[in-house]
């Protein structure tokens, strides 16, 4: 079974080796069809602590590292300005 995967913006980095990544989700509203964006914030892991608020990162589900840590930073796509 593959890995999942997702790409979202670092919102918190002040945690030793973990990220704070939203990650937003665009679906049709069931009834009226509009087009809805959620967000939803995923704990990463960053072990050489290279993520910044404000970066585009790409992140990989792994196993459980702490109690609500279950993913991993696998690249930074773009660095924040």
């Amino acid at each position: 079974m593959p890995k999942k995967e997702r790409q979202g913006i670092v919102i918190s980095n002040k945690m030793d080796k973990t990220v704070v990544v939203k990650v937003a989700s665009y679906d049709p509203h069931p009834k009226y069809k509009k087009i809805i964006e959620s967000n939803k914030n995923y704990k990463a892991h960053d072990e050489n602590n290279v993520c910044n608020e404000g970066d585009i990162v790409r992140i990989v589900e792994t196993r459980p590292i702490s109690s609500g840590k279950c993913w991993t930073v696998a690249e930074v796509v773009e660095k924040a300005r």
